[in-house]
């Protein structure tokens, strides 16, 4: 069996992550790089698939407008998706990818996603946590 966890941990650091809290015993890295916004990213090895979860904020008011308004940036992000926690007022960034023949493109391209969307919505984001 392929050890999925060291080479994504590889990947991470190879990418120049630094890894915050490694947890192999559930597969689980989690990350930062706070000069693009990124901070307690969690990476879960969850094989088949890997899961890439960014926190990013409390809805401060839940609307149509609101969630208007993240569906359509959705059509935008290059690779992941905004969504809600259980509570429905937890917005995150979400994206999964398959493990097996995961490379370092396809993780760099999800994180450089996150990043993106973080830089270029970040006003809106702050506007959505704040009414």
């Amino acid at each position: 069996m392929e050890d999925h966890f060291n080479k994504v941990k590889s990947f991470v650091l190879d990418l120049g992550y630094t890894i915050k809290t490694s947890i192999e015993e559930d597969q689980i890295i989690v990350i930062n790089d706070e000069s693009v916004g990124i901070k307690n990213c969690i990476i879960n090895c969850a094989d088949p698939i890997l899961i890439i979860e960014q926190y990013l904020l409390e809805l401060q008011s839940i609307s149509i407008d609101v969630f208007q308004n993240l569906l359509m940036k959705n059509r935008e992000i290059i690779h992941g998706a905004f969504v809600l926690d259980e509570s429905g007022k937890v917005l995150i960034f979400r994206d999964t990818l398959q493990i097996s023949n995961l490379d370092i493109n396809e993780l760099e391209g999800s994180l450089n996603s996150l990043s993106i969307l973080l830089s270029e919505y970040s006003k809106e984001l702050i506007g959505f946590s704040k009414n």
